[in-house]
């Protein structure tokens, strides 16, 4: 079952704890933190934290994420994107910014938007036009 735990400033963060295995879609307007499996799409307003025992199949949608575990998938960041040593990445990133710890696994594709509402195909059009 999803845990819920009350932050200082009222938000809920929703936990997937390991051993958890869900097959479906989670739309969230808090963070979520994700230790056992998802199966499925994810949509949040806030932070997305992958543990290191965490594994998404699937799209990703948030804020800002911190991996430590498995994406297969896509992962669509608005803002900071941070891979830990032991975080595995299969499949495309779109994100603001892009912090990645040596050790840290991508296989696939990346793209760096300029500002918080986008941006990807002007970042494209100035890679392009080299």
């Amino acid at each position: 079952m999803a845990k819920i735990i009350e932050t200082d400033n009222g938000a809920a963060v929703n936990t997937i704890s390991q051993g958890t295995e869900i097959t479906g879609d989670i739309k969230s307007s808090g963070d979520v933190r994700i230790d056992g499996v998802l199966n499925g799409n994810m949509i949040t307003k806030g932070k997305v934290v992958i543990g290191p025992t965490g594994r998404v199949k699937g799209e990703v949608e948030c804020k800002n994420s911190e991996v430590s575990g498995l994406i297969e998938g896509k992962i669509t960041v608005t803002q900071l994107l941070n891979l830990k040593a032991s975080s595995k990445i299969n499949g495309t990133i779109v994100t603001n910014k892009l912090s990645i710890e040596p050790g840290a696994i991508f296989t696939g594709n990346c793209a760096m938007n300029e500002g918080e509402t986008g941006g990807t195909t002007a970042a494209r059009g100035k890679e392009e036009g080299k």
